[in-house]
């Protein structure tokens, strides 16, 4: 036997630089420095001019804190956004902002102040806020490199601040609207406020965590009744705020509540220690009807005898007296019964104590019936030194004060002043610390807060709205000329109806999003505009002494110039007389101190990105706002109440909103939990290119999971999808040919060229939805299982071992090139750094592939019944990958190039769609055999596989068994083949390539 000839050589093998690892946190950063250099986002405002626009407009993260896991989902859901509609052709300006006012930042600094031993009110405000404003920007310059680093790509030079000059201005243009169409009003109404940080909170900055609390049942003596048996007996509240009662004012009913007069069975009393109320141990007591046993259980189980029963309605006109009536005052006054339709027996005594300074319900049934509340509360929650009980002297035995802030648990327990007090007045039949319960604490202190009644300055929800701002052209000069301006009238409309309209007409992502925001407006109370805070834009109002404030639009028009110049600076009292000018005399006005909520701010950000002129490229409205969930009860509402009170309608058409990112376990990340996860870490050690691979492939819209085991999953997932774009370059390498006549075009080929318009037409749905863990999933599973583990696989062999001018390589390659095309465009938005090393690999001078459209794909004639057809042939390979991997198993075979294969239906039925199908090419064996006669058993031998496939209409089965071929094998392509003549020679066709390669060599 003579030596065999090697060849290696002869074989077209892929060839290619791109590496299979990737090293992406070495290669990002140089990336993202040419798209700078080139100034990539800039040419695609150019290229992107004239076109459809898509309009994205950025909701301000705080600007007080390194980028966190949240941050990083959310802005690779923006970017997706972005580049997906840039992709698909549209112009999208984006323009990142930030939001710089408000207590965040404010609190920070006073952090800063309290670690010095400085007190922030011996500092000059224009001298704090200048410390507010340059921690801000500081915080600003961090996020933006940091969120850079994503590979996000929007305006990062030319950003939106809310404390730009221009923007307080616009705020302030924009509160204007509101005060010239009378759509404000200052008013006293209890609102959430936080005594640490000493101001009123919005909604959205409250957040309520389980606690602990001290109830309490206390005894009310009723000294007029249309009742007589109900004189001298007592009316018995229940409460869970002790420290509510030194304000209490009535009490509340329901009309429709059965209420009982009992008394406790006599020697049946068993009152604890820390009760023992002597004064009505055997008195009567009034209570509802179904909360007896609850009540008495409370009471430490004491018997309970029914005298009488009477409705609710039956109490108008009772009046009892408070449980410290002998301190004369405010304490003498009667306490009234009153009706209130909020009164249940889920829980309590059916009685409740109404305490107008604290809690919406008792401000509008007090305030209905006369009774106004006492502001006894001072702003950092403890009882005015004059207030009658628990006052400035009022001390404790020791000396200490008493007067404790409300919210304090030692003032609010069992033995606390409170209970103390009741229990020395014989009022207290119940108290133990044992009361579980939500409640709401600010989001930046963790401290709790209280419903505390303050004059305010409130946007309302419920009266009609006097005018609707026709403006949408926020340049300085419509924004001067908006203030004072006519205009049109919306009769018999509120701003919670029209928001409620909006919220219908506007799209949300997901659907329950529209529920969410919508049982919010539809119950939330008027909206409290002012902070009493130094760091934000004032509330930039001239008040008279009846509390009227002024509306002059030439003075409006000067302060609004004035904040346009200085900043919130201007607002100043030593410029009150020049803004009043010549027409009104400054000793007549106060000026008003408040500052805006954050949330104003914010809402107001649509116009001055979206209307000033100072982004040309924008337009209002924007097609979609996109935020975390718990923005519903933020700036989504914020920025349509604000839209739709100067607008007549919201500034999007769109909502889509995402859940939060817990840890491995679904636990809430927390620093003192140890679990968080450092989205710069993760860059750092596996790249962007990977926390955009989980962001985009995780279901977002629901709350989601990220930890080291996950992260390791998507690094597998690229590593799939970056070796299809390997395996592309290199099967590519020197490609300039095409397709050539249709006619020739395998079967193959044009499945896949079908399957490929299919997945097109699939991933412009995700898109058109923003569903865009589909779109990831759709991709990853075309690259994975239709190429990758079968095109790609079974065509290997054309490509290496074909010759040159073969029409079947040429095809391939042909639609290779289209596959390259199409695949790192879909790629692009999701594998941003990536996508433009795969191009620029291809085409080094071609540009970055972030300026490419979407790419246009061929549609093949009778594709469903192509793809019906070869669904089925790729059920007949998968029934025999099974028999076959049964003799790898077995060690018979290493290759399934050394199997044949015998295939049969059940009941020796003809097998479809086999006509002009290479068998031993798409099963990659040496040999098939087909029929009745395969196996003469009886039944299928042992190691047969049965695939069962769903066509459209009906479902096929097709059983599989394989054995070892005796074929020799060629010494090129390795098939095993019955024309080779002994392994290591030469197949017919490997025979000619080898010459012809050798006869142009």
């Amino acid at each position: 036997m003579t030596e065999q000839r090697d060849y290696k050589d002869t074989v077209f093998l892929p060839k290619t630089d791109f590496p299979m690892k990737a090293g992406l946190p070495q290669k990002e950063p140089g990336i993202l420095q040419r798209w700078q250099d080139e100034k990539v986002y800039e040419q695609l405002r150019e290229e992107r001019a004239g076109r459809e626009k898509f309009i994205y407009h950025d909701g301000p993260p705080y600007a007080n804190g390194d980028m966190h896991i949240g941050h990083a989902l959310n802005r690779v859901l923006k970017d997706m956004v972005i580049r997906s509609q840039t992709l698909l052709g549209k112009d999208v300006p984006f323009v990142p902002g930030w939001d710089c006012h408000g207590l965040p930042i404010e609190w920070k600094v006073e952090e800063q102040y309290r670690k010095k031993k400085k007190n922030k009110n011996e500092v000059p405000p224009k001298e704090f806020r200048a410390e507010c404003r340059a921690y801000a920007q500081g915080w600003v310059d961090v996020q933006r490199e940091q969120l850079k680093r994503l590979g996000l790509m929007g305006d990062w030079d030319n950003p939106y601040l809310t404390m730009d000059f221009q923007a307080e201005a616009t705020i302030v243009a924009e509160l204007m609207k509101f005060a010239e169409a009378g759509n404000l009003y200052r008013g006293s109404k209890p609102v959430m406020w936080s005594p640490v940080e000493q101001t009123a909170l919005a909604e959205a900055e409250v957040e309520y965590e389980d606690i602990t609390s001290t109830q309490i049942d206390v005894a009310f003596e009723i000294t007029e009744s249309p009742i007589e048996e109900l004189v001298g007996a007592h009316a018995v509240i229940w409460t869970t705020t002790p420290w509510t009662i030194p304000v209490n004012q009535a009490i509340a009913y329901g009309a429709d509540v059965e209420y009982v007069l009992g008394r406790f069975s006599s020697g049946d009393m068993k009152w604890g220690e820390a009760i023992s109320p002597p004064a009505v141990e055997l008195s009567k007591i009034v209570i509802a009807a179904d909360l007896v046993d609850e009540f008495a259980t409370r009471a430490g189980g004491v018997g309970f005898e029914i005298l009488r029963s009477c409705k609710g309605s039956d109490l108008a006109g009772t009046v009892a007296k408070h449980p410290m009536h002998h301190l004369g005052g405010f304490y003498a006054n009667p306490r009234p019964f009153l009706p209130g339709d909020f009164v249940t027996t889920d829980s309590g005594t059916g009685l409740v104590h109404m305490a107008p300074d604290h809690g919406e319900d008792d401000f509008d049934l007090c305030r209905a019936n006369g009774l106004e509340p006492q502001f006894a509360v001072m702003n950092d929650g403890r009882y005015r030194d004059d207030w009658g009980w628990l006052g400035a002297d009022d001390k404790d035995a020791d000396g200490k004060e008493r007067r404790r802030a409300v919210i304090n648990k030692p003032f609010n327990a069992p033995d606390g002043p409170i209970c103390s007090d009741l229990r020395e007045a014989g009022a207290l039949l119940s108290a133990s610390a044992d009361y579980k319960h939500s409640y709401p604490h600010s989001w930046r202190s963790k401290a709790k807060v209280i419903y505390r009644c303050t004059p305010q300055w409130f946007v309302p929800m419920d009266k009609e709205l006097a005018a609707v701002s026709s403006l949408h052209s926020a340049s300085p000069e419509a924004l001067d000329a908006a203030v004072g301006s006519e205009l049109p009238k919306a009769k018999g409309d509120t701003l919670r109806a029209r928001a409620m309209s909006e919220i219908n007409r506007v799209k949300f992502y997901p659907e329950k999003g529209r529920n969410r925001i919508g049982s919010m407006v539809e119950g939330r109370p008027d909206w409290v505009l002012s902070r009493q805070r130094a760091w934000g834009v004032p509330i930039t109002l001239f008040v008279r002494p009846d509390g009227t404030y002024l509306q002059d639009p030439e003075v409006n028009a000067r302060v609004i110039a004035a904040v346009r110049e200085e900043g919130v600076d201007a607002w100043d009292e030593s410029r009150k007389a020049e803004f009043l000018g010549p027409d009104h005399n400054a000793q007549d006005f106060e000026m008003v101190t408040d500052i805006l909520d954050v949330w104003f701010d914010s809402g107001c950000t649509h116009a001055f990105v979206l209307e000033s002129g100072r982004w040309p490229e924008q337009q209002w409205p924007a097609d979609l706002y996109l935020e975390g969930s718990d923005q519903h009860r933020g700036w989504f509402q914020s920025s349509l109440l604000e839209s739709c009170a100067t607008r007549g309608r919201a500034p999007y058409d769109a909502i889509l909103t995402h859940g939060f990112t817990m840890d491995k376990a679904g636990k809430k990340m927390s620093k003192s939990l140890g679990n968080t996860i450092d989205p710069l870490k993760i860059m750092e050690q596996y790249g962007a290119d990977i926390i955009r691979l989980w962001a985009l492939s995780v279901d977002f819209t629901e709350d989601h999971r990220i930890g080291d085991e996950i992260l390791k999953g998507v690094g597998d997932q690229y590593r799939k999808l970056r070796n299809t774009f390997r395996y592309l370059l290199g099967a590519l390498d020197g490609f300039v040919g095409d397709m050539g006549d249709a006619g020739e075009i395998p079967e193959l080929e044009l499945y896949v060229l079908a399957l490929l318009a299919d997945l097109d037409g699939k991933l412009r749905t995700a898109l058109e939805t923003y569903d865009f863990n589909t779109y990831v999933r759709l991709l990853v599973e075309f690259c994975n299982e239709d190429l990758s583990a079968f095109f790609f696989d079974i065509r290997k062999d054309s490509l290496y071992c074909d010759g040159e001018s073969s029409t079947t390589r040429n095809a391939y390659r042909t639609v290779l090139d289209l596959l390259f095309h199409a695949l790192v465009r879909y790629a692009a938005p999701v594998l941003v750094f990536t996508a433009e090393e795969v191009w620029t690999t291809r085409y080094p001078e071609g540009g970055s592939v972030h300026l490419l459209d979407w790419p246009s794909v061929i549609h093949v004639p009778d594709s469903k019944q192509l793809i019906e057809k070869w669904t089925y042939l790729r059920g007949i390979r998968d029934a025999a990958n099974v028999a076959i991997e049964s003799l790898r198993r077995s060690k018979d075979i290493k290759s399934s190039l050394e199997a044949k294969v015998w295939l049969q239906t059940p009941a020796g039925l003809e097998i479809p769609y086999l006509e002009g199908i290479d068998l031993p090419e798409l099963l990659m064996v040496a040999n098939v055999e087909i029929g009745a006669d395969c196996w003469t058993h009886g039944s299928s031998p042992a190691g047969s596989y049965a695939s069962h496939i769903q066509g459209s209409e009906e479902m096929w089965e097709v059983i599989a068994h394989a054995d070892r071929v005796t074929f020799s094998k060629c010494g090129r392509c390795w098939r095993l083949l019955p024309e080779v003549a002994e392994d290591g020679a030469l197949c017919g066709r490997c025979d000619t390539v080898v010459a012809e390669l050798d006869a142009a060599s």
